[in-house]
């Protein structure tokens, strides 16, 4: 009984960390538009798995919608931000630093955006940044497409 118990158990874990490990594979930003409910559903379940658990500093990708377009942040490097709401509900903030990757001019509330940076615990729900490429090499590149259009 102890056995099964135990083999239950792994499975379980090995069951709810799939979804959470397989999200470190770097996306393609050129990839197909079309993105299946399963395959957000995945990106959901790593983004959530980081929030509930505290975790930062791990290359996620996601998408969602924008529920609100905020001021860029001018101190130090300059950072389009805004906030996305993924398909579970949970809340994100973007933060996309404009001296390295192109604005996103045409943003408006209500689009819809995909992404890939490093994502950053908050109690509000997280922060994704490294949304661009790195000038020097030493960090993986990110992204942001939105309107068929990748910015990085």
């Amino acid at each position: 009984m102890k056995k099964l118990l135990l083999i239950a158990a792994f499975g379980a874990a090995a069951y709810l960390l799939v979804p959470h490990f397989g999200t470190h594979d770097r996306p393609d930003p050129a990839g197909t538009p079309g993105v299946s409910v399963a395959a957000d559903e995945r990106s959901d379940a790593a983004l959530e798995n980081a929030f509930a658990n505290r975790i930062s500093n791990q290359q996620l990708a996601g998408r969602g919608a924008v529920v609100r377009i905020l001021s860029d942040d001018t101190n130090g490097s300059r950072h389009q931000r805004f906030v996305v709401e993924l398909h579970s509900g949970q809340t994100l903030l973007v933060s996309h630093n404009i001296d390295l990757a192109q604005r996103i001019d045409s943003l408006r509330k209500g689009d819809a955006v995909a992404f890939y940076g490093e994502y950053e615990w908050s109690p509000k729900g997280g922060v994704i940044h490294w949304t661009h490429h790195d000038p020097h090499g030493h960090h993986p590149a990110g992204w942001i497409k939105h309107d068929g259009q990748t910015y990085q």
